[in-house]
């Protein structure tokens, strides 16, 4: 099916569909340091909780020091994820931020800054459209352990709308 004609098919059903809203805000126990936890699971659930069969499921983490975003959730890459951000943002460096408030994770506030706090996954016939090897992971940068909170909304049109 051409692409561009199903859009324009979707925009006209949204003119007298009802557009839901699902909303979960989920927890998790992290080690902090930079752990990748595969959140996969958590947010196909939702989706599927939600009934929402045509739509976009979007996860945020709030906080500074933690990110969510995509990636093949394998122990060879998951080090090799770690390894770059020490490469990129080492966390020995000097940050002001460490020097101002004494907490040492200076270096988790940047890693976390320039993955970003969200992301969003089209909803196809009630299921998250992903890659055969793709995952939706949080990452904890912080210096410590916490328990994280995230949101998972999905929205969208459910069936027979």
């Amino acid at each position: 099916m051409d692409r561009r004609v199903a859009f324009f098919l979707v925009g006209e059903m949204e003119l007298g569909a009802v557009m839901h809203v699902h909303r979960a805000s989920l927890e998790v126990a992290t080690s902090g340091g930079g752990q990748v936890i595969d959140i996969t699971s958590q947010v196909a659930a939702e989706v599927t909780r939600s009934s929402i069969l045509e739509g976009l499921a979007t996860v945020f983490v709030p906080g500074a020091t933690a990110a969510v975003t995509t990636i093949e959730y394998e122990d060879g890459l998951v080090a090799d994820f770690a390894r770059t951000w020490e490469e990129l943002v080492p966390e020995g460096r000097r940050y002001a931020h460490n020097v101002r408030w004494g907490d040492g994770n200076g270096h988790s506030h940047v890693r976390a800054s320039m993955l970003g706090p969200s992301l969003s996954v089209p909803v196809e016939k009630g299921a998250l459209i992903l890659g055969t090897w793709q995952q939706i992971i949080l990452v904890d940068f912080d210096n410590r352990p916490r328990s994280r909170r995230y949101v998972c909304q999905v929205m969208g049109l459910r069936g027979g709308e």
